[in-house]
C-alpha cells in the first residue's frame, strides 16, 4: 500500500500539472491534419486511397530529427532574452501554428487538394518543432523517478487535446457547417499553450558549450547528441531504435483508417464524436493513468510487454465492429477497450524513450527516437487506404493486428539482455 501511495503522490508535483498543459498544446494539431481531416476528406467523398496517402503531410513528424539541434542550439535574439531558450522556440511556433491552422481552415480541399496538402505540411512542421521544443522541457524540469507520471501527463494533456481537436471539432463543424469556423476554433486554443509557456519558468539546465569554428559546432549540435546515444546504449542502440519503430505501429496501422471506417459503417458525426472521441477519450485517460502507475510499480519492461500485448490484442474489436456493421452498443465497447490499451502502452512508451536522453542533448536525442515512432503513422501506415480498399474491413483489422506482433518479440528478446536498472 506504502508503495502505491508513493507511485500515486508523484501526480501531486505542480510540473505535472505543467507538462499535462503542455502535452495539450502539443496534441491539439495532430488530429486536425489526421483524423478530423480524414473525415472531412471523407465527408467530400474523396477515395480511401487518397486519404490513406493524406497520412504523409504528418512526414515532418519523422524527419524532425533533422533541425531539432538548431532547436537546442540558435537562440532567438529577442524571445531568448526576454523568455529564454526552451520557452522562445515554443512561443514562436505556436504563434506560427496559430497561423498555419487559419490558412487550412479557409482552404477546400475538393478544389484545392495540393493547397491542403501543403496547409497540412505546414500544420505538421509548426507543431513537430513545437513538440521538440515541449519535450526537451519536459525532460528538463523532471527527475528520472518522475518519468512515468510525466508520460501519463503529457499523454493525458495530448488525449484531451484530440478529444477537443476530434469530437470538438467535429461538433462544431456539424453545428456551424463551417471547417474554416472549426479550424479557426481549433487556432484559439493554441492560447493554452501560449499561457502555459509565459507562467512557468525556464529549465536551469544548459548546454555544454560548443567546441569553436563553424564545423566545432556543426559536430557539437549534430553528431554528439547521437553518438552519445549510441555511447550509452552500446550495441543495443540498432534494438533501441527498432524497437521505438515497431512498438506503436500496428496502433497507428488501424488509427488511420479508423474514422472512414466509422463513416463507411453508417455512423454521423455526432455518433462518432460522442463514442469515439467523448467516451473514448475517458477511456484512454484511464489507460494513461494507470500505464503511469503500472510504470512505477512493475518496471518499465514488464509495463512495455504486458501494455503492448493489450494493445495489439484490442485491434480485433475493430475486425468484430466491422461485422456488426452500425451498432453504437458494439462501437462503445470496441472504443473502450482499444484506447484504454491505447493509453496503456502510450504512458509507457514515451516514459521509456523520456529514460534514453541525456539532459546535455534532450531536444536532438528526444526528437530522434519521436521522429521513428511517427515513421509507423506516416510512411509506413500512408499505405494503409489501398491496402483496406483491397482486403475489407475485416481482414484489414486482422492484419494491423499481426503488424503489431514484431515489436512485441522484439520487446521479450530485449528484455532477456537488459537489466532492469538500465530500461
Amino acid at each position: 500500500m506504502d508503495k502505491l501511495k508513493a507511485a500515486l503522490a508523484v501526480y501531486g508535483d505542480r510540473r505535472i500539472l505543467t507538462i499535462l498543459l503542455l502535452g495539450f498544446s502539443s496534441g491539439l494539431p495532430l488530429a486536425l491534419t489526421g483524423s478530423t481531416l480524414a473525415l472531412w476528406l471523407a465527408e467530400a467523398q474523396v477515395s480511401l486511397a487518397t486519404i490513406g496517402y493524406f497520412s504523409l503531410v504528418g512526414t515532418p513528424y519523422i524527419f524532425k530529427f533533422a533541425w531539432a539541434p538548431l532547436i537546442d542550439h540558435v537562440r532567438l535574439p529577442i524571445l531568448t532574452k526576454l523568455f529564454g531558450r526552451r520557452r522562445a522556440f515554443m512561443l514562436m511556433t505556436q504563434f506560427l501554428l496559430i497561423g498555419a491552422l487559419l490558412a487550412l481552415g479557409s482552404n477546400d480541399p475538393v478544389a484545392r487538394p495540393e493547397v491542403t496538402a501543403a496547409l497540412a505540411v505546414l500544420v505538421a512542421f509548426c507543431s513537430a518543432s513545437q513538440d521538440i521544443v515541449i519535450d526537451a522541457y519536459r525532460v528538463e524540469i523532471l527527475e528520472p523517478e518522475q518519468y512515468g507520471a510525466g508520460a501519463a501527463a503529457v499523454q493525458a494533456g495530448y488525449r484531451i487535446a484530440m478529444l477537443t481537436s476530434g469530437a470538438g471539432a467535429l461538433y462544431l463543424a456539424q453545428f456551424s457547417q463551417s471547417w474554416a469556423v472549426t479550424y479557426g476554433a481549433m487556432a484559439v486554443l493554441v492560447g493554452v499553450g501560449v499561457l502555459t509557456v509565459l507562467f512557468n519558468p525556464e529549465p536551469k539546465g544548459e548546454l555544454p558549450p560548443a567546441p569553436p569554428g563553424f564545423m566545432g559546432w556543426v559536430r557539437h549540435a549534430v553528431a554528439d547528441p547521437f553518438l552519445d546515444m549510441a555511447r550509452r546504449q552500446g550495441w543495443m542502440i540498432v534494438a533501441v531504435l527498432a524497437l521505438i519503430l515497431l512498438y506503436k505501429l500496428g496502433d497507428a496501422f488501424a488509427g488511420v483508417m479508423a474514422n472512414p471506417f466509422y463513416v463507411q459503417m453508417g455512423f454521423s458525426k455526432n455518433e462518432i464524436a460522442s463514442v469515439s472521441k467523448v467516451f473514448g477519450f475517458t477511456a484512454t485517460l484511464a489507460g494513461t493513468f494507470v500505464g503511469g502507475v503500472m510504470v512505477a510499480r512493475l518496471g518499465l519492461f514488464k509495463s512495455l510487454l504486458l501494455c503492448g500485448v493489450l494493445q495489439m490484442a484490442s485491434n480485433l474489436m475493430f475486425a468484430w465492429q466491422a461485422v456488426m456493421g452500425h451498432n453504437i452498443a458494439a462501437l462503445t465497447l470496441t472504443i473502450a477497450i482499444e484506447n484504454f490499451s491505447g493509453g496503456l502502452g502510450s504512458a509507457a512508451f514515451v516514459a521509456y524513450m523520456s529514460g534514453l536522453c541525456s539532459l546535455s542533448y534532450t531536444g536532438t536525442q528526444y526528437a530522434l527516437v519521436s521522429s521513428l515512432a511517427a515513421v509507423g503513422r506516416t510512411l509506413i501506415a500512408s499505405t494503409t487506404g489501398v491496402i483496406a480498399q483491397k482486403l475489407g474491413w475485416v481482414d484489414f483489422f486482422l492484419v494491423s493486428t499481426l503488424v503489431a506482433v514484431p515489436g512485441l518479440v522484439l520487446l521479450v528478446w530485449m528484455r532477456r539482455r537488459v537489466e532492469p536498472a538500465k530500461a
